[in-house]
């Protein structure tokens, strides 16, 4: 028999413990980086029971009549283990429709895993998706190394890379989150007109809380940082959540430095180096220069989707 249970503080480690031996689970999905933003939204996370046993997890809030996987992470999903089948997805997402029901959801928002960071394959949610009429309605674009068979640097971001090195800038790992946001909210306002998703203070934070998580990664010229890139690390992967440069960094390939030390040598044992996405707009809309500036790396393209799910009445 399988028993869906709304989450509550006394699951906490029961929650991460599975998380942790999960086949698609990733730090992201951990309590205490769900939570540090709970002010934000009304969480409505899942577990699934089969016989007393915990099977699945979906990491979730409630947004009006919408049951959304998760509104504050990048994609959520069923979070499952090895044991999962296409049969017992099939079980368990035709409990989670009449769960939906009887909590008078009107819809799922559902953002899958993407497949890159499965420890092994696990999408039988994505065939249950597609059989039960679920719509494709938001697909953006990232752009990742298979850093096993990686494609080489295109001539423009080698000869920026030596350009860094010439200028004698040094990469390390750094603590000083407050410089590198300085840098980050200065790029999004006056090049993009946005702004970071998290503030100084809520970056450290989280990687206090997640020391081996979440790193920075700096260029420096002596003691002035001159660019960065902040790493979210999982078993499968190192994201890069932010990359960012002054202007006179940008100048001299302070970037393209750090992300050379990342993709060569720090995470190089790694099964994929992601660059996050190059899309606005719900998708629609491609910054072409910037797939391209990743493209020049060696990246190809990974797609992010969001499927919208009506709940039967």
């Amino acid at each position: 028999m399988l028993r869906i249970i709304l989450y509550s503080n006394e699951y906490k480690k029961l929650w991460n413990d599975f998380v942790q031996k999960s086949t698609n689970g990733v730090f992201l999905f951990f309590r205490d980086y769900m939570d540090y933003h709970s002010n934000r939204f009304a969480d409505q996370s899942l577990l699934f029971f089969e016989n007393d046993k915990l099977i699945a997890l979906l990491p979730a809030n409630r947004e009006q009549g919408d049951l959304v996987s998760h509104g504050g992470l990048t994609f959520g999903g069923i979070v499952t283990e090895e044991r999962m089948s296409i049969a017992l997805m099939l079980r368990l997402f035709e409990q989670l429709a009449l769960y939906l029901a009887n909590e008078g959801c009107r819809r799922l928002i559902y953002k899958p895993v993407p497949h890159i960071y499965h420890r092994v394959p696990s999408e039988e949610d994505l065939y249950l998706l597609f059989i039960k009429n679920a719509r494709l309605v938001r697909r953006d674009l990232s752009t990742t190394i298979a850093l096993g068979n990686r494609l080489p640097y295109a001539k423009g971001r080698k000869w920026s890379i030596n350009k860094a090195k010439k200028a004698g800038l040094i990469v390390r790992l750094s603590a000083d989150f407050e410089s590198f946001m300085t840098i980050e909210e200065y790029v999004l306002r006056n090049y993009h007109g946005t702004k970071p998703v998290h503030s100084a203070a809520e970056i450290r934070l989280l990687a206090q809380r997640f020391p081996e998580n979440i790193k920075l990664f700096a260029a420096y010229r002596e003691t002035e940082m001159m660019a960065g890139v902040v790493v979210y690390e999982s078993a499968q992967v190192a994201h890069a959540q932010y990359i960012a440069a002054t202007d006179e960094g940008r100048e001299v390939g302070a970037s393209d430095l750090v992300l050379d030390h990342l993709v060569r040598e720090v995470y190089s044992d790694k099964a994929y180096f992601d660059f996050g996405i190059s899309t606005e707009q719900a998708g629609y809309r491609l910054n072409s220069g910037l797939a391209l500036y990743k493209e020049n790396f060696g990246g190809r393209a990974i797609a992010y989707d969001c499927y919208e799910f009506e709940v039967p009445v």
